[in-house]
């Protein structure tokens, strides 16, 4: 992750959510490699495609980088679960953010798990909405 993307990412979250997404002194490395939460981001188009998956986030969907990395989000949610998902994605457009969302996922190899404690931010730069980031702090098998 680029330094410019880290700034936008833990700008967005403490101008919206109202609470810092890491210390101060946190590096984008640090947030990438070793956070215990999950944290991903994805674009802003009609059909968003993720831009972002630490490994926390990696490790519970079960997807390398290559892989998530360009990947609808949609896909991260079986087709029972994405009215529940566009439920939140329209809130957090709507209201800027989201917290304490809890919905269930599907990993790569197909193993149902649920994302918990979750938090959703606008990503908006120059008063331009260019996509979504969300953490969790906990991913449980369903």
């Amino acid at each position: 992750m680029n330094s410019h993307f880290f700034d936008l990412l833990a700008g967005c979250h403490l101008r919206l959510v109202g609470t810092p997404l890491v210390a101060p002194e946190t590096t984008a490395r640090w947030l990438y490699e070793d956070a215990p939460f999950g944290v991903l981001a994805h674009d802003a188009g009609d059909d968003p495609r993720f831009t972002y998956a630490n490994l926390a986030a990696q490790r519970c969907f079960e997807y390398d980088w290559e892989e998530f990395v360009g990947m609808p989000s949609r896909l991260s949610a079986e087709p029972d679960q994405r009215e529940d998902r566009q439920w939140l994605l329209d809130a957090v457009h709507r209201d800027g953010f989201a917290t304490g969302y809890r919905g269930r996922r599907i990993a790569k190899s197909g193993r149902r798990f649920w994302i918990e404690n979750v938090t959703m931010w606008n990503l908006v730069e120059d008063g331009v909405l260019v996509g979504q980031a969300a953490s969790f702090q906990h991913c449980r098998d369903a």
